[in-house]
């Protein structure tokens, strides 16, 4: 069994495409995959179709009934803010302990695979001590680290890989997914990038269609 947590730089940046294009790549290649959202914010009924949650349910071709939310992404909050404060505002909280023990029992399932999709950047709030590197930190698993090619990105990117590396966290690749804003070339941008982190591969996504873009993106799954 292996384990892949999916995290980024920010919030906004691709994750969801990256996962997304993990879970159908595997599919089609006939390895059997979990895909876990745990933890979402933003989400409700009416914009269930736009969610981080049905997208991932689509690019696996699962129907979106209510067990399949469950299973997926079963701590989830209306409020588009930070988990801890999405939580406050339906006076909930997340267990983190549960949080932690849904993920380990997930990736001790019968799938190949197990893709765990973080939320907003590494360093987002969890509850009133935890955070997302928490989360990885206590799950132990290598992450696949997400980040754009905005403005600002290079900075982004290495200050999430040294924080990482802080926690022991080993990455197993960089994911530069194409901005809708590049301010140069994005094989100029991982150059720059794999010039800091020489031993982490580091592969690139492009602007692609709005509709199913997991369906158009390059061959990821050499990276888990």
């Amino acid at each position: 069994m292996t384990t892949l947590f999916i995290t980024s730089s920010g919030t906004g940046v691709g994750k969801t495409l990256v996962t997304a294009s993990l879970a159908h790549q595997l599919r089609q290649a006939g390895r059997t995959a979990r895909v876990l959202k745990p933890v979402i914010s933003g989400f409700t009924a009416e914009a269930f179709d736009e969610s981080d949650t049905a997208v991932l349910l689509q690019s696996q071709e699962t129907p979106p009934a209510d067990d399949a939310v469950d299973r997926m992404s079963p701590f989830r909050f209306a409020a588009p803010l930070s988990p801890d404060m999405a939580a406050v505002r339906e006076n909930r909280s997340i267990d983190f302990e549960a949080l932690v023990t849904f993920c380990r029992d997930a990736a001790a399932g019968p799938e190949e695979i197990t893709l765990i999709e973080g939320v907003g950047g590494v360093m987002v709030p969890l509850t009133e001590r935890e955070t997302v590197l928490d989360w990885m930190a206590a799950l132990g698993a290598p992450c696949l680290l997400v980040v754009g090619s905005y403005l600002g990105t290079i900075s982004h990117t290495l200050t999430a890989a040294g924080t990482l590396a802080t926690r022991g966290l080993d990455i197993s690749a960089i994911v530069i997914s194409e901005s809708e804003e590049s301010p140069v070339p994005v094989p100029e941008t991982a150059a720059t990038i794999q010039r800091f982190l020489p031993d982490i591969r580091i592969a690139t996504v492009p602007r692609l269609p709005e509709s199913k873009p997991w369906l158009k993106a390059p061959d990821l799954t050499a990276l888990i």
